[in-house]
Protein backbone atom coordinates (compact mmCIF):
# COMPACT_ATOMS: atom_id res chain seq x y z
CA UNK A 1 0.00 0.00 0.00
CA UNK A 2 1.76 3.72 -0.67
CA UNK A 3 1.76 6.08 1.77
CA UNK A 4 0.13 9.72 0.47
CA UNK A 5 2.76 12.43 1.22
CA UNK A 6 2.47 15.13 4.22
CA UNK A 7 0.90 17.56 2.15
CA UNK A 8 -2.09 15.62 0.99
CA UNK A 9 -2.71 14.23 4.38
CA UNK A 10 -2.66 17.79 5.53
CA UNK A 11 -5.20 19.10 3.04
CA UNK A 12 -7.15 16.40 3.62
CA UNK A 13 -7.08 16.36 7.35
CA UNK A 14 -8.31 20.21 7.14
CA UNK A 15 -10.68 19.70 4.44
CA UNK A 16 -9.17 21.50 1.97
CA UNK A 17 -7.82 20.48 -1.84
CA UNK A 18 -4.03 20.36 -2.49
CA UNK A 19 -3.27 22.71 -5.21
CA UNK A 20 -3.38 21.46 -9.00
CA UNK A 21 0.40 20.90 -9.98
CA UNK A 22 1.25 22.63 -13.08
CA UNK A 23 2.51 19.63 -15.35
CA UNK A 24 4.55 22.32 -17.38
CA UNK A 25 6.86 23.01 -13.85
CA UNK A 26 9.26 20.18 -12.48
CA UNK A 27 8.16 19.17 -8.92
CA UNK A 28 9.90 20.47 -6.34
CA UNK A 29 11.62 19.00 -4.26
CA UNK A 30 12.79 16.72 -6.99
CA UNK A 31 16.61 15.89 -8.24
CA UNK A 32 17.54 14.75 -11.49
CA UNK A 33 19.86 12.35 -10.54
CA UNK A 34 18.13 10.50 -7.88
CA UNK A 35 14.71 11.84 -7.68
CA UNK A 36 14.91 12.19 -4.05
CA UNK A 37 15.30 14.91 -1.62
CA UNK A 38 15.07 18.59 -2.33
CA UNK A 39 16.42 20.81 -5.20
CA UNK A 40 20.61 20.87 -4.90
CA UNK A 41 22.55 23.57 -5.15
CA UNK A 42 24.99 23.50 -8.30
CA UNK A 43 28.03 23.18 -6.46
CA UNK A 44 26.45 20.07 -4.75
CA UNK A 45 25.61 18.23 -7.80
CA UNK A 46 27.31 14.79 -8.77
CA UNK A 47 28.79 14.64 -5.09
CA UNK A 48 28.16 12.53 -2.25
CA UNK A 49 27.86 13.26 1.52
CA UNK A 50 30.80 12.08 3.90
CA UNK A 51 29.78 12.12 7.39
CA UNK A 52 30.54 11.26 11.23
CA UNK A 53 30.12 11.22 14.66
CA UNK A 54 32.81 13.93 16.39
CA UNK A 55 33.67 14.93 20.24
CA UNK A 56 32.08 18.12 20.67
CA UNK A 57 35.70 20.30 21.58
CA UNK A 58 36.81 18.24 17.69
CA UNK A 59 34.16 20.31 16.15
CA UNK A 60 34.70 23.67 17.72
CA UNK A 61 38.18 23.21 17.09
CA UNK A 62 37.33 22.27 13.19
CA UNK A 63 35.21 25.65 13.32
CA UNK A 64 37.57 27.68 15.06
CA UNK A 65 40.37 26.54 12.56
CA UNK A 66 38.82 27.43 10.05
CA UNK A 67 37.76 31.34 11.14
CA UNK A 68 41.76 31.52 12.26
CA UNK A 69 42.35 30.35 8.59
CA UNK A 70 39.61 32.55 7.00
CA UNK A 71 38.44 29.15 5.14
CA UNK A 72 35.26 26.94 5.57
CA UNK A 73 35.10 23.74 7.09
CA UNK A 74 34.33 21.91 4.09
CA UNK A 75 37.98 23.21 2.66
CA UNK A 76 40.05 21.58 5.35
CA UNK A 77 38.02 18.37 5.76
CA UNK A 78 38.45 18.51 1.46
CA UNK A 79 42.57 19.04 2.38
CA UNK A 80 42.04 16.30 4.98
CA UNK A 81 41.27 13.57 2.86
CA UNK A 82 43.75 14.78 0.13
CA UNK A 83 46.38 13.94 2.63
CA UNK A 84 45.13 11.04 4.18
CA UNK A 85 44.92 9.60 0.41
CA UNK A 86 48.52 11.30 -0.01
CA UNK A 87 49.36 9.39 2.81
CA UNK A 88 48.46 5.84 1.87
CA UNK A 89 49.57 6.33 -2.24
CA UNK A 90 46.11 7.55 -3.80
CA UNK A 91 45.51 10.04 -5.75
CA UNK A 92 44.35 13.19 -4.03
CA UNK A 93 40.71 13.86 -5.81
CA UNK A 94 38.73 15.14 -3.14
Amino acid sequence: MKRENLASALHKASGKTPPKADPSKPTPGKTSDNGAGSERPPSRVGKRLVAGHFDPAAVRQLKQLALDQDTTGQALLTEALNDLFIKHGLKPIA
